[in-house]
C-alpha cells in the first residue's frame, strides 16, 4: 500500500486533521487506515480551494470515487442577497442562502446540480483515493471538513457573556491574571458537568472584556445546560473570590440570552482555526445588555427558544419557550446535577429564578427591565438570582435581589 501522506507535507495534514478524530474520538477506532488516509487526502484537496480565506465551500455531494463541491468567493454569499444594479430585487432570497449554509451540508446529485444552476457555478470534482463508505463517522468528519472552510448559520443558539468589571482600569499584569483566573473557572465548571456526566461541548471567542461561551451541540437540552454551566462558573468565581486578598481574581456580570448567529473559523497563519466564532443577533444582544449590567448581575435575555426538534410534554405545543418558561424548564432540570461538589462541599439543592416584585403572601411576578443603549434602541431583559445551597458551608447567592436594581423597571 502507498501511503504518500507521510512525506513531511503530508504529516503536517495529518496534523492538521487530527483534531477532527479527536472530536469523534470514540468512532474514529471504527475508521482503517485506508479511510483515514483518503480524508487526508481530502483535507489537502478542500484545504487548496478554499485559498486562505479567498473562497467559502457551502456544500457536497459524494459521486463515485469522487466527491462534487460549491466553491464560491468569500464576498458572494452577500452578492446573491443583494439587489442587482439593473433590477431593484436580489438574484436569490436570503432564506434560500440561509438554508443552504444551515444544517448538514451534505446534498443529493439532483440537488447539487439545481443549486449550482441557481448560483451560477460549476461544481468542483474532487479525485478521492477510492470512493466513499458512507460510514456515519466518515460522514461526519467530512461534514465537519466543510463547515470549517465556509460559514454556518444557526437560527437558535444559547450564549452566555462573561464580563469582567472595571477590566479597562487594571494593570495589564492584573487584566492578565483575571482573565486567566475567569478561563480556569469555565475549565473548572466544565470538569464539574462532566462529573455529573452532564454533557457540554463548550466553545468560547473573547469579548475583550471576558468571554462569549456556548455550546456546540444544539437543541433545548444543550442551551439548558449551558445555563447551568453560567452559574456553576460564577459560582466558581465567587469561592476564589472569597479565598483571596488580592485582585487576582475577577468581579463578573454576566447575560444570557438565546438568538440566530453565524459561526465562522478565522485564518491562522495558514490554515483556519479548528475552534470556531460566532457573530449575530445573539451576540449583538448580549454586547447591549451587558453594558446596562451592574456588578455581580445576571441579565437573561427575552428570547425565544427553538423546542421544535425536541420530544417535550405532549400539552406543550408552541415551537417556542419564552425565557421566563426557559427558566421554569431549567429550574426543573437541576436534579442532573445532584452530588456536585464546590470547594469540597455536597451541593444540596440549587434555585434558579427571575426576580420581581414581592407580590404578597409568599408570591411574587417577574419584573421586565427595559434597557436603552447608547444608539437609542430599547430591549427587555430578566433579572435572574441563582442560589446554591452547600451541607455544612454557607449558601453561595449569585445575582443582585430585585431591590438592589437601579434601572427603570415595569413590572410584567
Amino acid at each position: 500500500m502507498e501511503f504518500d501522506d507521510l512525506s513531511q507535507s503530508g504529516i503536517r495534514r495529518i496534523a492538521d486533521f487530527s483534531p477532527y478524530l479527536d472530536q469523534l474520538a470514540g468512532l474514529a477506532q471504527e475508521m482503517g487506515l485506508r479511510q483515514r488516509s483518503n480524508l487526508v487526502h481530502l483535507e489537502g484537496d478542500l484545504h487548496k480551494h478554499w485559498s486562505l480565506g479567498q473562497n467559502n465551500i457551502l456544500s457536497w455531494t459524494p459521486l463515485d470515487d469522487q466527491i462534487l463541491i460549491l466553491v464560491v468567493p468569500h464576498y458572494a454569499i452577500a452578492e446573491y442577497t443583494s439587489p442587482q444594479k439593473d433590477s431593484k430585487k436580489a438574484q436569490i432570497s436570503a432564506h434560500f442562502i440561509t438554508e443552504l449554509i444551515s444544517g448538514e451540508r451534505q446534498l443529493s446529485l439532483t440537488q447539487m446540480q439545481k443549486v449550482a444552476r441557481l448560483l451560477d457555478v460549476e461544481p468542483v470534482h474532487l479525485k478521492l483515493r477510492q470512493p466513499l463508505t458512507g460510514h456515519p463517522t466518515e460522514t461526519k468528519i467530512i461534514e465537519k471538513m466543510i463547515r470549517r472552510y465556509g460559514i454556518n448559520y444557526i437560527a437558535s443558539r444559547a450564549v452566555t457573556l462573561f464580563d469582567i468589571v472595571g477590566f479597562s482600569l487594571l494593570t495589564p499584569f492584573e487584566q492578565m491574571t483575571q482573565l486567566n483566573s475567569l478561563s480556569y473557572s469555565l475549565n473548572s465548571a466544565h470538569a464539574k458537568m462532566l462529573e455529573q456526566d452532564v454533557g457540554i461541548n463548550f466553545a468560547r471567542s473573547s469579548s475583550g472584556d471576558g468571554f462569549y461561551v456556548w455550546n456546540r451541540d444544539d437543541g433545548l437540552e444543550a442551551n439548558v445546560n449551558l445555563y447551568h454551566f453560567m452559574h456553576i462558573v460564577l459560582a466558581d468565581n465567587a469561592i476564589a473570590r472569597g479565598k483571596t486578598t488580592s485582585r487576582a481574581v475577577p468581579q463578573l456580570r454576566a447575560c444570557f440570552h438565546v438568538g440566530a448567529c453565524y459561526e465562522f473559523h478565522q485564518a491562522e497563519g495558514l490554515n483556519p482555526t479548528m475552534h470556531d466564532f460566532i457573530v449575530g443577533d445573539v451576540t449583538i444582544e448580549l454586547a447591549r445588555m451587558i453594558d446596562a449590567a451592574l456588578p455581580g448581575q445576571i441579565l437573561v435575555g427575552d428570547f425565544m427558544a427553538d423546542v421544535s426538534t425536541e420530544h417535550i410534554d405532549p400539552v406543550q405545543t408552541q415551537a417556542n419557550l419564552d425565557a421566563v418558561m426557559f427558566l421554569q424548564r431549567a429550574q426543573g432540570n437541576l436534579s442532573k446535577l445532584s452530588g456536585l461538589e464546590l470547594s469540597g462541599e455536597r451541593v444540596t439543592a440549587i434555585k434558579c429564578y427571575l426576580t420581581g416584585e414581592d407580590m404578597g403572601g409568599g408570591q411574587f411576578n417577574i419584573r421586565r427591565l427595559h434597557i436603552k443603549d447608547k444608539h437609542g434602541l430599547s430591549r427587555v431583559a430578566y433579572n435572574a438570582k441563582v442560589n446554591i445551597y452547600r451541607e455544612t458551608a454557607q449558601p453561595i447567592l449569585l445575582g443582585i435581589e430585585d431591590k438592589k436594581l437601579l434601572m427603570a423597571v415595569e413590572p410584567a
